[in-house]
């Protein structure tokens, strides 16, 4: 199957790629200064793939565990070939940290299925701050690259 293997290092996607795909983004803004940071490598991402700013409709929700809902209502909307989430969970003296990340994941997963649409899941899950900031800018980059090649593969497949 050609292009199965787009965006891994050895083959890269094409500044072409995302011309004329349109992707929703919902960010958390729990933990702002992460998923600004994450937000900002997306859309970076995105734009240098060739999305179009006008294709992407970027909205911001309370925290991790709203962003499944807000995500399924950007796929029943429809008009999407895409979603990305984006948050930072991290961990702390509570049960509250496993709930939060198995919930929020567990929700995104069921929307895809649900809805038979690629969602690029970057909500963080680390131990402190210091990981999630060493991840902030290539795991932004990730889900843009990933809901390029997940819309250019179900296409193909359609």
């Amino acid at each position: 199957m050609q292009g199965a293997n787009q965006g891994t290092p050895d083959t890269p996607l094409d500044a072409s790629s995302g011309k004329g795909l349109r992707i929703g983004i919902v960010q958390a803004r729990f933990n702002a200064d992460i998923t600004d940071a994450l937000a900002a490598a997306c859309l970076g991402e995105l734009e240098a793939l060739g999305v179009a700013a006008a294709d992407i409709h970027h909205v911001r929700v309370p925290g991790a565990l709203e962003v499944p809902v807000a995500l399924q209502a950007l796929a029943e909307r429809g008009g999407y070939h895409a979603l990305v989430a984006l948050g930072c969970i991290i961990r702390g003296e509570t049960y509250h940290f496993e709930l939060v990340a198995n919930e929020s994941g567990a929700s995104v997963s069921r929307v895809v299925l649900d809805y038979r649409l690629p969602i690029a899941n970057a909500i963080l899950t680390t131990e402190n701050h210091e990981q999630a900031v060493a991840r902030q800018t290539d795991k932004g980059r990730d889900a843009a690259r990933v809901a390029v090649e997940m819309a250019r593969l179900l296409i193909e497949l359609s």
